[in-house]
């Protein structure tokens, strides 16, 4: 038998691709947009095999509804994929109160929300596939996108949790990190409210590579993100809670990792036990 998804944003890039590709394997999907209207030719291109829904992750009540459909229309949930996202861009002095709230409710609650409505089923069945899209973006430093990456380091670090959690009930979490993939997510991308011109020099030419993404060559396609995903899913037996997706990926978060680990030993060689003893020492 095939699998069973339910995945959000599936109306462009990453979570349509993979959309597509779960089809063409033999799965039977449940896919959401906020708007039905851009689901509707994926939904003709696979009559009877994928279903659109309609989902808000900001409001609980369409979360409830569009879990309780996908259930009774495919009998279970055997994947879930935390793909739907958004954008803002400002710095952290140009980002209102309420500009970070509406962000973090499409990148951490609304998951969150999804994942807690689902978890009773795959329990149930003793088995279930939980990936939450994260991002590189979570562990590199780019001006201007604090809100974002705040939002999903916050989604990895439940992730991880969530991990350790279920895994005595045979359901596995997989935390993906894409790279830089062609799709429309720096063309769609918001900007903060207030501008503060101080930031303009720093800000201003990050702003316009993420407005380019979808025209710049060298990124991936998405077609790629969504044929590793699905090897991934594929794989029997555990896999790492965290996977970068793209070649690139890779490339950004060993250069995080090496930055925090040169962070981390300047911290011990200033304020580690030995260097404190010696500032102490007569």
């Amino acid at each position: 038998m095939g699998r069973r998804w339910l995945i959000t944003g599936c109306s462009s890039g990453l979570g349509r691709a993979l959309a597509g590709a779960a089809a063409a394997a033999g799965d039977d999907l449940v896919v959401t947009a906020r708007k039905t209207a851009d689901l509707e030719d994926l939904a003709a291109a696979w009559p009877g095999r994928v279903t659109a829904v309609a989902l808000e992750l900001r409001d609980a009540a369409s979360c409830a509804d569009a879990v309780r459909y996908a259930a009774e229309r495919l009998g279970g949930i055997d994947v879930l994929v935390n793909n739907a996202g958004g954008g803002l861009f400002g710095a952290v002095e140009e980002t209102s109160d309420t500009e970070l709230s509406d962000l973090l409710d499409v990148l951490l609650v609304g998951p969150w929300r999804l994942t807690r409505l689902v978890l009773p089923l795959m329990r149930a069945q003793g088995a279930g596939h939980i990936l939450n899209v994260s991002s590189v973006a979570g562990h590199i430093t780019l001006s201007g996108t604090a809100a974002y990456a705040a939002g999903k380091q916050a989604l990895e670090a439940m992730s991880q949790t969530l991990a350790a959690e279920v895994a005595p009930h045979g359901i596995r979490v997989t935390v993906l990190e894409p790279g830089m993939f062609a799709t429309r997510y720096g063309t769609a991308m918001t900007e903060t409210h207030d501008h503060v011109p101080a930031y303009d020099e720093a800000n201003g030419p990050m702003l316009a590579a993420f407005r380019a993404l979808a025209d710049t060559p060298q990124v991936g396609d998405p077609e790629d993100f969504a044929a590793r995903v699905l090897a991934m899913v594929a794989t029997e037996g555990p896999l790492p809670l965290r996977i970068p997706v793209g070649d690139d990926a890779f490339g950004y978060r060993e250069a995080a990792a090496e930055a925090a680990r040169a962070d981390l030993a300047e911290a011990q060689r200033l304020f580690g036990s030995g260097a404190v003893n010696a500032a102490e020492a007569p």
